[in-house]
């Protein structure tokens, strides 16, 4: 009687020691992550109903005039009308604080933009129905964007402004036409000087709107798009990653055939546990993370040019968040086999891009996504990614809550694979391959 054919086995450092794991998986992942970076964000680097509570800054510094001894105040009660247009409740979420404090919150990514009204804004008005002027200059209010925050909700938040000034203009149109009609009545009667022809003509359209970026970006910055883009090499990175390592594990333990070309070769087939197989496919993923996420960097400002500053943050951040995707994906694929990669699409791509915030602000998205945005991984990661690249990495503009989120993934998704693992081990349901038999259950 034949002896059954002899199981070999490896343990998860002696697979770990295999050069030939690490230097493909280290090529096909380098060359992954170099080539998504120069194509995503290549062709994005410099182009030229649902919205519920948008963040926008609202700064009254009118100062108020006199006029016929009388005190107006136009810059408070274009405010208060502002804030309580039955248009725009519901819509936006006016932010009534001074201008150090506007500037500030958009410096934190905490508003899409900021209306002013200046100083003399009153006064300006005021001058527009009094005698004639030489020069009369219009009141103006000043739309103040915030690219950095994404070009789509900074141009839905400056639309909504300048839709605010030109109905600020057309109301105070209105009370300089009484005023100068009240004027000419006047004059008739040789009591008042009326404005000037100039003035006059000003009066039918009299506030301006002063476009201004209210936070700058550089002009290789995708108009606030390219932490998107970034984080989405990020997000491939590690969810293709994790499908590269796991095939490369299996091919290492002979459970698949490695080809390459018209070539093809099997190794010999050795047992590993379920458990150390996700062990080590997650330690080649963390180790390969800080590897995908330099090259990332490489292409992105080092190739194609992209505005950036603190790069180590941006390269450690960029690591922990590609680690955090690849071992989910590990976990979905050590959970689900097969199907595995299809699931991780969807959970990390699928559902993730669209409840991002990363081009159309989460406040112009149905509740649904805003509640996906809540936990899924894309929108933690490019929030950091933003802080970092356009907020100079501050905690409080999304930074800190990302780090966190980050960690919390990582966690779960590495409990969640060594949870279905280990279950799977102790069920005796073994990814041996087909050809090699079965370790026996050890004996009671």
């Amino acid at each position: 009687m034949s002896e059954p054919p002899r199981v070999l086995s490896v343990s998860a450092r002696g697979l770990l020691r295999r050069k030939s794991l690490w230097l493909s998986s280290a090529v096909i992942l380098g060359l992954l992550s170099f080539v998504l970076s120069l194509l995503y964000l290549g062709a994005n680097n410099d182009p030229v109903g649902s919205t519920k509570d948008m963040p926008i800054a609202l700064v009254n510094a009118d100062r108020g005039a006199q006029v016929a001894g009388q005190r107006i105040d136009l810059g408070a009660q274009i405010a208060s009308q502002i804030t309580g247009a039955d248009d725009l409740k519901g819509k936006v979420s006016w932010k009534e604080v001074d201008r150090a404090t506007a500037d500030d919150l958009l410096g934190k990514d905490k508003v899409f933009g900021a209306l002013v009204i200046p100083d003399d804004f009153s006064a300006t008005v005021a001058a527009l129905a009094g005698p004639a002027q030489h020069d009369p200059h219009p009141p103006t209010i000043t739309v103040l964007t915030n690219p950095a925050a994404g070009s789509f909700g900074s141009s839905m938040a400056a639309e909504i402004n300048r839709k605010v000034v030109q109905a600020t203009s057309t109301q105070v149109g209105h009370q300089l036409a009484e005023q100068l009609a009240k004027q000419q009545a006047a004059q008739q009667t040789g009591r008042q000087a009326a404005p000037g022809a100039a003035a006059q003509l000003m009066i039918t359209d009299p506030v301006k709107a002063v476009i201004q970026e209210g936070h700058p970006l550089g002009g290789h910055s995708g108009l606030g798009l390219s932490a998107f883009f970034y984080t989405l090499v990020l997000v491939l990175g590690g969810m293709l990653g994790a499908n590269v390592i796991h095939t490369q594990v299996d091919a290492a333990l002979g459970y698949v055939a490695s080809e390459k070309g018209p070539f093809r070769s099997t190794a010999p087939a050795q047992h590993i546990s379920r458990t150390r197989h996700f062990a080590v496919a997650s330690v080649v993923m963390v180790a390969l993370s800080a590897l995908t996420s330099a090259l990332a960097m490489v292409a992105a400002f080092g190739i194609i040019g992209i505005d950036a500053s603190h790069l180590p943050m941006l390269w450690l951040f960029g690591t922990c968040a590609t680690a955090a995707m690849g071992i989910t994906a590990l976990a979905l694929l050590a959970a689900f086999g097969t199907p595995g990669p299809l699931v991780s699409m969807l959970v990390l791509v699928g559902l993730a891009i669209p409840s991002a915030g990363g081009t159309i602000p989460l406040q112009a998205l149905p509740g649904f996504y805003r509640f996906l945005a809540g936990f899924e991984p894309f929108r933690q990661v490019v929030d950091g990614v933003r802080s970092i690249l356009y907020f100079g990495a501050q905690a409080e503009a999304g930074l800190g809550r990302a780090w966190t989120m980050v960690g919390i993934g990582f966690a779960i998704a590495l409990a969640l694979g060594f949870a279905v693992t280990r279950l799977y081990d102790h069920k005796g349901l073994h990814r041996s391959p087909a050809h090699a038999p079965q370790p026996a259950p050890a004996a009671a």
